[in-house]
């Protein structure tokens, strides 16, 4: 077996147990997503209620092929399981490296110049890919809210799932008099969300500078979270192989902020306040400027908390293009 080939194997078999808890979370009402809450709000990746994490992965491939699982014959080597529900936690959430505009609404009434400043915050990431956004009067595929419930975002193409008369984004209690720094710092994480991306605390480096037991005491104290949630949410680690081959970031708009009270080292991490240098190369890999050529798919998994609607209004023919 070459040397490629047997880290590709290692690299299924971690995915595949990331699946499993994933899964079971999820089948239990009770999947990874309450994060970290700063002193302001928390930022969650919302996901799909369980019945349509299949039929995301399907949308998620119909718009973009190369968002499939790339598992082929190695699935047998690594020991992976094959049922649906398992597949759904390794397939991507990428639009695809075609230039592509989204449409973006919001589901209260703003005013004009609220609206502009929060569209060019959205579109801070055009500068280093070919996604850009434009606000229409009708239903948009962003819909943004700024009502109750913090900071949060759908991972990308999961918004086509969403109901049309629900947010796919919410920043709340953002006006003209927020500061142009929470603009920078919560409209363009929220937007990396909705292209694809998750949280860059979930790599490997950062989780390793984490102290286990400080971390349980911490978010008990603070949060209320269980053990087990500790686990999820701060813990568990996406395997390496599903990340381009970047050192972890923690400047990254992507990551948050975790104390220094709960490192091995005393020293926080971060968390990125802007766009940055490593940011924007991985958004030109995903989603390669106009007149760039692509460069392959890095592939990035994340989960977040399930929110929930009238099954009946779940969207049946959703927009593959």
């Amino acid at each position: 077996m070459s040397e490629a080939t047997e880290k590709y194997r290692d690299t299924l078999t971690a995915i595949g147990r990331l699946a499993e808890q994933a899964v079971d979370g999820a089948e239990n009402g009770s999947g990874p997503g309450l994060e970290y809450a700063s002193e302001a709000h928390s930022c969650m990746v919302q996901s799909l209620p369980a019945r349509l994490l299949t039929k995301a992965a399907e949308v998620a491939v119909g718009i973009n092929p190369q968002n499939a699982p790339v598992l082929g014959a190695m699935i047998g080597v690594a020991g992976l399981p094959l049922d649906p529900m398992h597949l759904t936690v390794l397939t991507s959430k990428y639009w695809g490296p075609q230039p592509r505009q989204l449409t973006v609404s919001f589901m209260e009434s703003t005013p004009q110049d609220l609206k502009a400043r929060i569209l060019q915050h959205v579109n801070a990431w055009n500068g280093c890919s070919c996604i850009s956004f434009v606000l229409t009067n009708g239903t948009g595929d962003v819909r943004i809210s700024r009502g109750a419930g913090g900071y949060w975002s759908y991972l990308g193409t999961d918004i086509r799932l969403i109901p049309a008369n629900n947010p796919t984004m919410n920043l709340q209690g953002f006006t003209m008099n927020t500061s142009e720094n929470e603009y920078k710092r919560v409209v363009r994480h929220e937007t990396g969300h909705t292209l694809g991306f998750p949280h860059e605390h979930m790599r490997r480096a950062l989780v390793a500078r984490i102290d286990r037991q400080k971390a349980y005491t911490y978010f008990l104290q603070n949060y209320g979270w269980s053990q087990a949630m500790v686990d999820q949410q701060v813990l568990t680690a996406l395997p390496q192989g599903s990340f381009m081959g970047t050192p972890a970031d923690q400047d990254s708009i992507m990551c948050y902020q975790l104390p220094g009270s709960i490192t091995t080292d005393g020293q926080p991490i971060r968390g990125g306040l802007d766009i940055d240098a490593t940011d924007c190369r991985f958004a030109s890999e995903i989603y390669p400027p106009v007149g760039s050529a692509p460069s392959g798919m890095a592939k990035r998994t994340a989960t977040g908390t399930s929110v929930d609607w009238d099954e009946r209004e779940d969207v049946t023919n959703p927009d593959l293009t």
